[in-house]
């Protein structure tokens, strides 16, 4: 992305976006790609890197990691290796066995399921591969405390061997002689030491004549000697030899290691960089962690559209001192591509402004943003900003000419992938000459269809707005009460200044303010107290539309509730009738099984039977109980259940009528006829029966009676 000025990512504080990440960091490798960060221009690249933090912010939110949190920074020893002749050390294999083994971990870590779940994480990993040669290489050779093992060559084996037990025969030897010389009265406080490597015996100075051995040294104050005894010199010359033998021995060990891993550099160096991209990205992530950053929508379509946005370093300033922050809402696109914000000062004009533009930054750099989701960026290729006082005594230019040949620029090299930034624009001349000046600017940018924000007090510049295509107004909110900002945005319309609102807030005299009155051109003072007015009222329909969406939340929850009662008034219902015509089924098996009983009797009967007379007579009996039985038992019923204040009907039922339901013998009121399906109501339920199931009844006379009675 190219800026203009060049120090525009610092003054939207960028650098210190920059810093913090940096602090974030473990590697050299990541904290160099963090103070180098780069600000893309190519959708693949943005949507790769913002995905890769949103992932490990995503398993930092959920307590996992893949990295052991092993910082390695060996550069300089993975270059060594590389070279010809090169020795490392026993702890510079360590780390590679380390460092390997990391790299292997993080493969294991990603399983299938986690391969598609954090595939932009593991698309660091897709250009490398694991190489266990590597620490299975240095594990023969090294140990854990980082030195050559004996058993790295069968002639360090041999040499360590005798080392020991060379060691253990001058240890013996040393011991006899101490003791011996110990009883004699010739040892000092301290017995022992060692000097040049070698085992000394302490003796006090004026014995050291009667001890046959070599003098190594003596005492500052001269009172103690420091001998070899003569007996253990040859022993401890062999010691010494094997000593350099195993140096000697060790070294080309270590010296053979390091030829064999010297083909793995190159891919020691990419582990390397993995590692440290991984810092990077984790770096990015706990960065988004600080401030509630989210991943926002990135196109290729030049827009901006901001929801519940903040300014990132404003919110961790405001979290620590215990402050809320405003969140901003915007939206630039190809129908209102410049944003013109007024309002009066200290209200957040310059914070909006900054606001969008570091926001733009972080996203086309991959930080995830304290925005909402919702969020969209498009994508910018320059990037123009002119904020403050821009006066420069080196090029002899006031601050107007400055901001003069700031627009001009602005002007020449805008186009459709450019944002820029304009705070105060046309300020710093007279105001009717500046204000005329303004407009032409703005007229230009949106012939190149630049994409920006503007802040201005200049009436012409909100009016311009108003009616021109491209240009959308926006203003500050103001407490005109209170005479406090509210740092809220409110796009489509002008903002007043409250100049002079301010001044009799303050106590400025009314004389004063009355004669400032009228030296004010008389429609520019009347415009602004209109927009002075508009924005109060805008405050008022605001605050009615909150407690409007209030009202309607709670009646949505009343309503939910209303439904969830009918829903359960109907299920009960349900069950009721459910339980009635359970009861019916059980009362036809009860039927059924006395009828069952009765035709076995009557087969048993005929059996019996031999008689024609007889059988005549079980044959009607069987008839009168098929036939017959079960009519009777239904009328039987009917007479039993139906309500004593109703009688049966030998009609067919009409609309209106009272009616019986064969089925239960419930007494209902037939409401609908729609051909053989009739409609019936019982209680508060509308139930569909067959029409042929219906019986017609009336209510008896005393039943009538009683009911006028008790009326």
């Amino acid at each position: 992305m190219r800026f203009y000025p060049e120090s525009a990512p610092i003054q939207l504080e960028f650098d210190k976006i920059k810093a913090l990440l940096v602090e974030q960091t473990q590697t050299l490798i990541g904290k160099d790609k963090a103070e180098s960060l780069r600000i893309h221009t190519r959708k693949e690249f943005i949507e790769t890197e913002l995905r890769q933090t949103y992932q490990y912010a995503q398993l930092l939110a959920m307590g996992q990691t893949f990295q052991h949190g092993t910082v390695f920074n060996l550069q300089k020893e993975v270059k060594l290796l590389s070279i010809p002749g090169a020795v490392l050390t026993g702890e510079v294999f360590l780390q590679f066995k380390s460092l390997a083994d990391n790299i292997e971990s993080i493969f294991r870590w990603f399983d299938d399921e986690r391969i598609d779940r954090y595939s932009s994480l593991y698309a660091i990993l897709s250009a490398t591969r694991i190489e266990k040669s590597i620490s299975t290489s240095i594990q023969k050779i090294i140990g854990d405390d980082a030195r050559v093992m004996d058993t790295a060559s069968d002639e360090l084996s041999r040499i360590r061997m005798q080392l020991y037990k060379k060691r253990n025969e001058q240890r013996r030897s040393f011991e006899r002689i101490l003791s011996k010389l110990q009883k004699s009265g010739y040892i000092a406080d301290i017995e022992e030491s060692f000097l040049n490597g070698r085992r000394v015996l302490a003796i006090y100075a004026e014995h050291k004549r009667i001890v046959k051995g070599i003098l190594h040294g003596e005492s500052d104050s001269r009172r103690t000697s420091f001998i070899e005894p003569e007996e253990t010199i040859d022993i401890n010359n062999d010691i010494y030899s094997l000593e350099n033998d195993e140096k000697d021995e060790e070294y080309r060990i270590l010296k053979q290691l390091t030829s064999q891993l010297s083909v793995h550099a190159p891919l020691l160096k990419q582990y390397m960089e993995i590692i440290g991209e991984f810092d990077f990205v984790r770096a990015k992530a706990k960065l988004a962690q600080m401030m509630d950053g989210h991943l926002p929508h990135v196109t290729e379509n030049a827009e901006v559209k901001l929801v519940k946005a903040t300014h990132p370093l404003l919110l961790l300033y405001n979290k620590k001192s215990g402050k809320k922050v405003v969140p901003l809402d915007l939206y630039l696109n190809e129908k209102q591509r410049i944003l013109v914000i007024s309002g009066p000062n200290a209200g957040g004009k310059t914070v909006c402004l900054k606001t969008t533009g570091l926001l733009q930054l972080m996203v086309q750099s991959g930080l995830l943003i304290p925005a909402h989701p919702e969020s969209t960026f498009g994508i910018f290729k320059q990037l123009m900003i002119h904020i403050g006082d821009t006066q420069s005594i080196e090029f002899e230019l006031s601050t107007y000419s400055a901001h003069l040949k700031n627009m001009k620029y602005f002007m020449e090299e805008a186009n459709g992938r450019t944002m820029f930034f304009i705070d105060e624009l046309g300020s710093g001349s007279d105001p009717s000459l500046g204000g005329a000046f303004a407009e032409v600017f703005l007229e230009q940018l949106i012939k190149k269809h630049a994409f920006g924000i503007v802040t201005t007090h200049y009436l012409n510049l909100k009016v311009m707005a108003s009616k021109t295509p491209g240009i959308v107004n926006g203003a500050m909110a103001f407490d005109e009460k209170h005479l406090l900002p509210e740092y809220k945005l409110n796009i489509g319309k002008p903002g007043s200044s409250y100049t002079f609102s301010i001044a009799e807030r303050i106590g400025l005299s009314a004389q004063l303010i009355e004669r400032a009155k009228s030296l004010v051109d008389e429609h520019h003072f009347t415009l602004d107290k209109l927009l002075n007015k508009t924005e109060q009222e805008l405050r008022k329909l605001e605050n009615k539309e909150k407690e409007l969406q209030k009202l309607i939340k709670e009646n949505e929850v009343q309503r939910k509730k209303l439904h969830e009662e009918l829903n359960r008034e109907k299920h009960r219902q349900q069950v009721e009738l459910l339980k009635e015509q359970n009861k019916i089924a059980e009362d036809k098996l009860v039927y059924l099984k006395d009828m069952e009983r009765k035709l076995k009797q009557v087969v048993f009967d005929w059996k019996r039977m031999d008689a024609e007379e007889d059988k005549k007579q079980l044959i009607k009996n069987l008839q009168a109980l098929l036939f017959n039985q079960k009519e009777k038992q239904v009328k039987e019923k009917a007479k039993k259940k139906i309500d004593s204040n109703f009688i049966l009907l030998a009609k067919k039922p009409a609309v209106g009528d009272h009616v019986m339901m064969k089925q239960n013998n419930k007494i209902a009121v037939l409401s609908e006829l729609r051909g053989k399906k009739a409609f019936v109501t019982l209680g508060s339920m509308q139930l569909q029966v067959n029409y042929e199931d219906l019986v017609a009844v009336k209510k008896k006379p005393e039943a009538i009676q009683e009911t006028s009675k008790s009326s």
